[in-house]
């Protein structure tokens, strides 16, 4: 099985890191603790062809690994591995047959009081701007009048092969937050990120604000704003607003702005590495929009929702509908949505229709999706696109779940095309206790 070159080092990183917990696990004094040991395996057989009449049967397995040790001073140490791997028992989408990654590696030490964390591994850091896999450290803790910092420093995980940045190298990236909040009514964050090439030129600088305000029992906001100071402009704005008359009355307004020209610079995320075409680099995003979901007619919930989207190179359109939900709990959910988007540009000019079904009976359940496109002109020859979903789990156990799902679809990229997925999960934990505590 290949993995690339920052899977390698995390290898490395992660076998420091479970000698390091080894070693705190069991040569810190004995006192009352309480320590578990659990994980998940996901086992996943994919089918589908591609659009050359490639037939890929890809088989996955994903591993999760914790292990933790909770005592009675407060104190607590955590160990967690995870990582996947990938062969193919049909054609190869690449040139290699087998792939796989070491998602994650982490030791993470918590003190008693202020909230004090150290993690050192592979680990995903999300503070303010940052939105980062690294291979390094991260550190925050709690002070007086609310105040909370936290700091973090390594390299970046790209693991996708021929992206910018593993082509470099990598980047060493550092950053930090700072915040203050009362827990009943708001937090203010202010944070940066910077990124540095092998040799110590810039390729990332960004800094950000990010808040949480609930004034009234009623009322959420929640929003951010990010800044690039490499190509002086703003990446992002991101607000959103929610209202709760009544408990059963939600209101909601959004507001959204993104330049792809400063947002996109220099990404780390492999997502975002191959820009949508219908995304211009120099183009700017606008969005926004409001919505209403009303459920007091008892299992019944009805909703309505209104966006609004303008590309200053590319157009606008409108997107509104409305949707219906009827359940009962533990039992089934039946619903169906309609919804209309109206743009300047051909494939943004169409009526959505979709409707869902779901059913438990005993230990399996059953779920059935269908979505229909009715565009105002033909895409590649192709009026109605759609999709049909049919999924089945059973739960064998508390600890073994098997399911499978079935996609059938017509687009305008695929006259016909079929997708398959078979999935066994198996979780499993042990928990002990020593020295006072009490086994489980």
């Amino acid at each position: 099985m290949k993995l690339y070159h920052t899977s390698k080092s995390c290898l490395v990183l992660g076998a420091g890191a479970a000698v390091l917990a080894s070693t705190l696990f069991w040569s810190t004094p004995l006192i009352a603790s309480d320590y578990s040991i659990s994980g998940e395996s996901n086992t996943i057989f994919r089918m589908r062809r591609t659009i050359d009449d490639k037939k890929l049967l890809p088989a996955y397995e994903y591993l999760h690994l914790n292990m933790t040790d909770n005592r009675s001073d407060g104190t607590g140490l955590s160990l967690h591995i995870g990582g996947w791997g990938r062969t193919d028992l049909g054609d190869s989408p690449t040139s290699d047959s087998a792939d796989g990654d070491v998602q994650y590696a982490y030791v993470t030490y918590r003190a008693p009081k202020d909230n004090t964390a150290v993690t050192f591994g592979r680990q995903f850091v999300s503070e303010g701007v940052a939105a980062e896999r690294i291979d390094g450290l991260y550190l925050r803790n709690d002070f007086l009048y609310g105040l909370s910092a936290s700091a973090f420093f390594g390299n970046s995980v790209i693991t996708e092969p021929g992206s910018a940045v593993q082509n470099q190298g990598g980047t060493f990236v550092y950053g930090a937050r700072l915040s203050q909040s009362n827990k009943k009514y708001y937090t203010v964050g202010l944070s940066a990120l910077k990124g540095e090439t092998e040799n110590n030129g810039k390729y990332r600088e960004e800094e950000g604000i990010d808040l949480w305000v609930h004034p009234l029992q009623q009322i959420d906001l929640t929003g951010r704003s990010t800044y690039n100071s490499i190509t002086n402009g703003w990446m992002e704005h991101s607000y959103l607003v929610t209202y709760a008359p009544l408990s059963s009355i939600r209101i909601g307004a959004d507001y959204a702005e993104i330049n792809f020209k400063d947002y996109l610079y220099n990404m780390t995320n492999p997502a975002l590495s191959v820009i949508n075409p219908v995304w211009n680099a120099n183009d700017k995003m606008t969005a926004a929009g409001g919505s209403v979901a009303y459920s007091g007619l008892g299992n019944l919930m009805v909703s309505a929702d209104y966006k609004y989207y303008s590309y200053d190179k590319s157009g606008h359109a409108n997107y509104f509908g409305g949707k219906a939900s009827y359940s009962l709990p533990q039992s089934f959910v039946v619903g169906g949505s309609v919804h209309r988007m109206d743009g300047v540009v051909d494939k943004l000019c169409y009526n959505e229709y979709r409707a869902f079904a779901s059913k438990k009976i005993g230990q399996a359940d059953l779920t059935l999706d269908a979505i229909n496109v009715n565009y105002d002109k033909k895409i590649n020859g192709v009026t109605n696109s759609y999709a049909v979903t049919g999924a089945a789990g059973y739960e064998v156990n508390r600890k073994l779940r098997v399911g499978a799902d079935v996609e059938y679809s017509k687009n305008p990229d695929f006259d016909r095309e079929v997708r398959a997925l078979v999935k066994a999960t198996y979780t499993f934990d042990t928990n002990s206790a020593a020295e006072g505590g009490t086994k489980k």
